[in-house]
This record gives structure tokens, C-alpha cells and sequence, in this order.
């Protein structure tokens, strides 16, 4: 079958695109913005790739269109699509009626942590020799990729593993399904590892989101498992709503708890109080021992060890762009991450901090997700950031301004609407020994490699 992707770039799109490929389908895609990561991936596994939304991609003659939510009402591709009455499904639908519906599936859901819960989770299940199928909103760097069909191409499709882990989005599904992306996937285990008020593009409240998160607990079969983070008032409440399905909750005494943790960020491992181990890693912030206390959890529903499990996570690697350093130039360190929502902002830096001690953090933030752009948690941004000791903002496009955001944060802060003139601002500030942090949930121009280049040169 030709399957043509519309929004083929996003995250969760690409990885469809990669699986839909692996099945033995052919995939074609387009996007109104084609940049990597995804789009390198993509073009590796030999994916055609059109810029835009032209109505000349009809002629390719697919069989199927598979809509991402990016796209809208209006667009000329999907109007002509329609307007012909040719086939369309959404994402969600598609992996769900073709890849999940014989697996045991495992979806983890959550404002924050769902990319890296996910990525050691599907490491914990590899590292068993369980051999899961994923789909992921970034790359972990233990498997190099952001999805695939479980088991390996080579294996006869009937002796594949059953597992399959799942970014699991509460973002809604597509312009004709306003319903969020994770109901479609029907899980066994679902970790909810936190609930914030986000996406204010789409939901009016954190009472929609806990609606949305109440349906996606209304999928989960009474003998499969909720692991639930114990510390979040707002996803009691989600199961005071209704629970069918025993329930596991971590950051608890009562459930798993960790304990002991020294200044590399190893910590010990608790169930209900009883030892099972310690974990030895890399990885910084007690978000990320939260994450790594989910993933345990619920690779021990799908039959891991604990102490396997524990094991596995001493040779995780992280996800590209969660603190990840893209480079050193004149003794000035570059990180890249993807933290967009103020309090992931806030974990990351206290994190970094913890790692650097009094060395100089210099914070680069571009608000592009459309709830920083709507301006809807510009207020939350100073605190978020009181552990960089120098802030730039990037403003271009936004429809409310920084500069006036960030003004309690005083000298420390700078907004500019030009990228040249901010990274030049930037390395006039940085110095050896300096740690410069920059986030952002898109491309951000290239700005990481521009800055290593600029460093290096001065």
C-alpha cells in the first residue's frame, strides 16, 4: 500500500513514516517545514520528502492519506483531498487499526518526561532481550532512531515481540478528531507520570487535560496495570473520576521510592519501603529518577526484573536534545534541549546546575511551542529561569514581548528579535568555563553549531 503523510516532519508523524515503512509499505510525506532531525531520518531510509501542501502530490496516486494534526481545514492538499473523496485516516487511527491492535502496549503520558520515560522504558524491555516495538517524540540514543516495528525486520512477522512502547500524547488527534492522540492506543500499562495545564492552543483549562487523561484511563483493561506519579494532587483526581485497573504509584512511600541519592545522581530503588537496588547513571535532576522509577515499574508489568531493570538503566544514554552537549569551542560548553513548558525549564537548569556548581550558566530560551507563544505562561518565566546567571531570549514572532516578561530578572536578561545579534550577544558573555543552555521544541536556526562556529573564531 502507498501511504502519503501530511505533516510528515512532526515528531510523531516521522515515526509513523519509519514504522509504516518497516511493514513493507511505501511512504511518501510532505511538510510546510522540512528540517532535522526528522527530516534526516527520513531521507536515510529513503523516504521522499515535499516541501508544502501543493495539490500536485494527488498525482503520486497514494492509496491512502494519513492526516497530522498540524494539518488544518483550508489547506489546498487536504480541501482537493476531500473535495475528490479520496481516503484519509489520522495518525493515531492508523498505528492503532495496523501495528497496536495485537500488541501489549505500553503508553506513557504526562506534561513532562514522556520522550525520556519512554526511551527507558523501550531500553529496559531491548536490554531484557524482549526485542519492543516504539514510537517516540525524539531519538534515543541507545537505539539511534525514533521508532520501529517490534522484533527486527528479519523475523517472520508472526514471531515478533508483543510489545510495543508509546509516546502517548494528550495533543489532539487531528482537525476531524478532536480527541487526544492517546485514546486510540488502547494500552496494557500506562505511567501517567505528571499533569500541568499546557497546550492553552487547544484546552481552555487543566480541567479539559484531566478530562482527556480520565478517557485515556477509561482504555486500560482491568488486568492491566496504571502507574501513577503519587506526588501529583492533579492525577488523583484524574482517577478519583473512575478507575477500572489496579494502580501503582511511584514518588511515594507507599509505592516506589527512591532514597539515598548522592551527587553523581545515583539513588536506591523502593517498593513500599523493601530494597531493589541502586541505580547507577548519568542523567541529571530528580525529574529524571521519577522517570526512571516509572519506566521500572512498568517493565515489571511486562515481566522485567527489577533488578534487571535497574541494571539496563546503567547503560541508558539519554534522548538527543534532553541536556545533550553539542559541542566545546574555547573552553565553553553547548548543551541542546527541548524544554519548552516553565517547569520543564526549571528541572533542566536546576539540573544543570547541580552538575556545574558555581560555574557560569547561560540560558538561550526560544518560546516556540504555541502555548509559550500565546504568552499564556510568560508570567511563570522569571522563576523558571532564577538559575541561569544570564538570560537570552529569542522574541522573533511572538505576539507578546519578553523583554517585559523577563524585566524581574533585571541586567540578568535580554530579548532580541535577531539571531545574529543574539548569538553575538551570547559570546560576548560566555567565557571559559561557561555553560551555555539552550532550549527550544524546533530548529532555533541552527543556533547551536552557529554559536560552537562564532566561539571558536573569536
Amino acid at each position: 500500500m502507498h501511504i502519503h503523510i501530511l505533516g510528515i516532519c512532526g515528531t510523531f508523524m516521522g515515526g509513523l513514516a519509519a514504522i509504516a515503512q518497516q511493514a513493507g509499505h511505501k511512504v511518501t510525506g510532505c511538510d510546510a517545514n522540512v528540517y532535522p532531525p526528522m527530516s534526516t531520518q527520513l531521507e536515510a531510509m529513503g523516504i521522499e520528502l515535499t516541501q508544502g501542501f501543493g495539490t500536485e502530490q494527488l498525482a503520486i496516486g497514494a492509496d491512502v492519506y494519513v492526516i497530522g494534526n498540524v494539518v488544518k481545514r483550508g489547506t489546498p492538499l487536504m480541501e482537493e483531498i476531500m473535495n475528490r473523496g479520496l481516503p484519509y485516516i489520522s495518525g493515531p487511527q492508523w498505528l492503532a487499526e495496523n501495528v497496536l491492535a495485537d500488541k501489549w502496549v505500553l503508553a506513557v503520558a504526562g506534561t513532562h518526561g514522556k520522550t525520556t520515560t519512554s526511551s527507558m522504558l523501550a531500553w529496559i524491555l531491548e536490554d531484557a532481550g524482549l526485542a519492543p516495538g516504539f514510537l517516540i517524540g525524539g531519538i534515543p540514543q541507545n537505539f539511534g532512531i525514533s521508532a520501529r516495528l517490534p522484533g527486527t525486520p528479519a523475523l517472520d512477522p508472526a514471531s515478533r515481540s508483543p510489545f510495543f512502547v508509546i509516546e502517548a500524547d494528550e495533543y489532539d488527534t487531528a482537525f476531524f478528531d478532536k480527541r487526544s492522540k492517546f485514546v486510540h492506543y488502547h494500552p496494557r500499562t500506562a505511567v501517567l507520570n505528571n499533569l500541568e495545564f499546557d497546550h492553552a492552543d487547544i484546552f481552555a483549562d487543566l480541567a479539559a487535560i484531566q478530562t482527556q487523561f480520565h478517557h485515556l484511563v477509561r482504555t486500560v483493561p482491568g488486568n492491566g496495570r496504571l502507574i501513577s506519579n503519587g506526588r501529583e494532587a492533579s492525577l488523583d483526581e484524574v482517577l478519583e473520576r473512575g478507575c477500572w485497573t489496579p494502580v501503582e504509584r511511584f514518588g511515594v512511600d507507599a509505592g516506589w521510592q527512591l532514597a539515598n541519592v548522592d551527587e553523581q545522581g545515583h539513588f536506591d530503588v523502593l517498593l513500599v519501603g523493601e530494597l531493589q537496588g541502586r541505580v547507577c547513571w548519568d542523567l541529571l535532576g530528580e525529574h529524571n529518577r521519577l522517570n526512571a522509577l516509572a519506566a521500572i515499574a512498568a517493565a515489571r508489568h511486562a515481566g522485567v526484573a527489577v533488578k534487571d531493570a535497574i541494571d539496563a538503566l546503567a547503560r541508558f544514554q539519554n534522548v538527543k536534545r534532553r541536556m545533550e552537549v553539542r559541542g566545546v569551542a574555547a573552553g565553553v560548553t553547548v548543551y541542546d534541549d527541548f524544554a519548552h513548558h516553565p517547569t520543564a525549564i526549571a528541572t533542566t537548569l536546576e539540573g544543570l546546575r547541580r552538575k556545574v556548581g558555581r560555574s557560569p550558566i547561560l540560558a538561550v530560551l526560544e518560546p516556540r511551542s504555541n502555548t509559550m507563544k500565546l504568552g499564556t505562561m510568560k508570567a511563570a518565566l522569571p522563576g523558571a529561569l532564577a538559575e541561569a546567571d544570564q538570560v537570552f531570549c529569542y522574541g522573533a514572532n511572538l505576539g507578546w514581548d519578553p523583554a517585559e516578561a523577563l524585566a524581574p530578572l533585571g541586567d540578568k536578561a535580554a530579548s532580541f528579535n535577531d539571531l545574529e545579534r543574539l548569538i553575538a550577544a551570547i559570546v560576548a558573555q560566555a567565557e571559559p568555563g561557561s555553560h551555555v543552555l539552550v532550549m527550544s521544541n524546533g530548529g532555533f536556526g541552527g543556533i547551536h553549531q552557529k554559536l560552537l562556529d562564532a566561539l571558536g573564531v573569536r
